[in-house]
């Protein structure tokens, strides 16, 4: 009999490809999205194409921050595994929302373990997808593990922070097979437009598609531990089939800052910047021989309230009791975002210049 998976955050970028994954290990998949005016499944849509043929992945509506939706959709499911991927994910936006941030982020987790608890469904397994953002505060430049001191600096962090507490208690008090993977930065071509490296890629992106525009970006000098969606959603899934629950790092343990990303990418299209001033004045220029053209400058409103300098993970412990090995990296996720990213630039130009042409027509 297949195994049969609910995953919440389905929509999102390691929701589309952990879907992927179980599928092709011939899961059946089931997913939970939030009710709205418009439609948010791009990163599924090539999946979840007509509702009458599919016949092992399915959309339910939901909501983490509704005790009542969860507890009849896992009834009705009854599922072997259960992914919490759901969240408010960005941490400049926690901000901003910071009492949305917790019901859905911090509490959300406490309504599907208090459903699992409910429906006495003590064969299924929880993997609760937590975040580097618990550690918060550094001292000096050590990498992170499993048991560092955990000082989160924003509502998002604190919010993640009671979600990898409460699995752990659901875990000691009831039994369950309930499993933190404490995730360091992973990008994708499907990472959210708003979050720092994608805003990068699509910018140059858009360079190289010759559009004239600047990139505003916040701390150039926030160092983080950049991975691959893609590899750590296979780490997610090695973690809920141990047979003993446990948390886990998930990272690369390496880091690069923001401006050493940009960088990167300027390698990788073989474009030359140079880089003027310091701090909010810093900004960078495209080298075109005899001219300079202002690209990048710094904007203090893309600065979080509080800012983390420093985020390096130490995926020793995953490394020796998961056994795997990271198929990207930093330059096979750099090339991997910009050839994406510039292949739907020329895509927007393309459609852009068919309704310039239809419309002048009409």
């Amino acid at each position: 009999m297949k195994k049969k998976a609910l995953i919440t955050g389905i929509t999102g970028q390691d929701g589309s490809y952990l879907t992927e994954l179980l599928l092709n290990k011939g899961y059946i998949v089931h997913g939970i999205k939030r009710k709205s005016s418009t439609f948010n499944t791009n990163r599924i849509d090539h999946i979840y194409k007509d509702i009458h043929k599919t016949k092992d992945f399915f959309l339910h509506y939901g909501d983490l921050a509704d005790s009542n939706s969860l507890v009849n959709i896992i009834n009705n499911i009854k599922p072997n595994e259960i992914y919490n991927l759901g969240a408010q994910s960005h941490v400049g936006h926690s901000f901003e929302i910071p009492e949305y941030t917790s019901e859905v982020s911090g509490l959300g987790t406490l309504r599907i373990l208090e459903a699992m608890r409910f429906l006495n469904l003590k064969k299924c397994k929880f993997y609760q997808a937590s975040t580097s953002e618990l550690f918060g505060e550094t001292f000096g430049k050590n990498s992170f593990t499993e048991d560092s001191l955990m000082v989160p600096k924003s509502p998002y962090g604190v919010s993640k922070l009671y979600s990898f507490w409460i699995t752990k208690v659901y875990r000691e008090a009831y039994g369950f097979h309930a499993s933190n993977g404490i995730l360091f930065n992973h990008e994708s071509p499907r990472r959210g437009e708003t979050f720092v490296t994608r805003k990068i890629t699509m910018f140059f992106a858009k360079l190289m598609c010759g559009l004239d525009e600047i990139l505003y970006i916040g701390n150039l000098d926030a160092k983080r531990d950049w991975g691959h969606a893609k590899d750590y959603v296979e780490i997610q899934w090695k973690i809920i089939q141990q047979k003993k629950p446990d948390d886990f790092v998930i990272a690369t343990g390496k880091t690069i800052s923001v401006r050493e990303f940009i960088n990167e990418c300027c390698k990788y299209l073989k474009l030359k910047i140079i880089w003027k001033g310091s701090g909010l004045n810093e900004k960078a220029y495209l080298d075109l021989g005899k001219k300079k053209k202002l690209i990048i400058k710094v904007d203090r409103k893309y600065y979080r309230p509080l800012e983390i300098d420093y985020l390096k993970g130490n995926p020793k412990k995953a490394i020796k009791v998961l056994k795997y090995k990271l198929k990207y990296d930093l330059k096979k996720l750099v090339k991997d975002m910009l050839d994406s990213d510039i292949k739907l630039a020329q895509l927007n130009q393309k459609n852009e210049k068919k309704k310039l042409y239809f419309s002048s027509r009409s």
